[in-house]
């Protein structure tokens, strides 16, 4: 018999093929969603660039220009472009032109793009705000969302 698990823990066991985790065990899980804006966008995408495997499901890759909308100075419009023009090389479902979207955190649930049970990185901070709509989500670094970007997955402490 398996012990009781809280949400975290049934999410990430589900995305990792466990029928359970503890907490502090490491896990490998594939992601439903990966997530950048257009500050952190162009260090992941010289990551995925790095690795060489382009993108590993565009559906799954979200990309919003929401920090620098409207851009206010050169060196913002070209973080913007490189996000964008990454957007449409890899033809990102996900893309939400600057003026055509919001705030991100609220702008995925809105759009129906992160739901509950999912599990999700995103290179900002605030990425654990769609805890709230009962999905596994965190923040980590633009490297790791490149990674993220490239193979569809990424490793998890199991929280306690």
């Amino acid at each position: 018999m398996t012990r009781p698990m809280t949400m975290a823990e049934k999410i990430l066991a589900a995305h990792a093929g466990l029928s359970e985790v503890v907490p502090g065990q490491l896990v490998e899980c594939d992601l439903d969603l990966v997530l950048a804006n257009d500050i952190t966008a162009p260090i992941a995408i010289k990551t995925v660039n790095e690795i060489g495997a382009g993108v590993f499901d565009r559906d799954r890759i979200c990309l919003v220009p929401d920090h620098y909308s409207p851009n206010k100075d050169i060196k913002s419009a070209e973080q913007t472009k490189v996000t964008r023009d990454f957007a449409h090389e890899h033809k990102i479902t996900n893309y939400f032109e600057q003026g055509c979207m919001g705030i991100e955190h609220a702008l995925l649930p809105e759009q129906g793009v992160v739901v509950p049970g999912d599990l999700m990185i995103g290179a900002d901070s605030h990425t654990c705000t769609y805890g709230g709509i009962g999905a596994f989500s965190t923040g980590v670094g633009s490297t790791d969302a490149g990674v993220g970007m490239a193979t569809g997955r990424a490793w998890f402490k199991v929280p306690e």
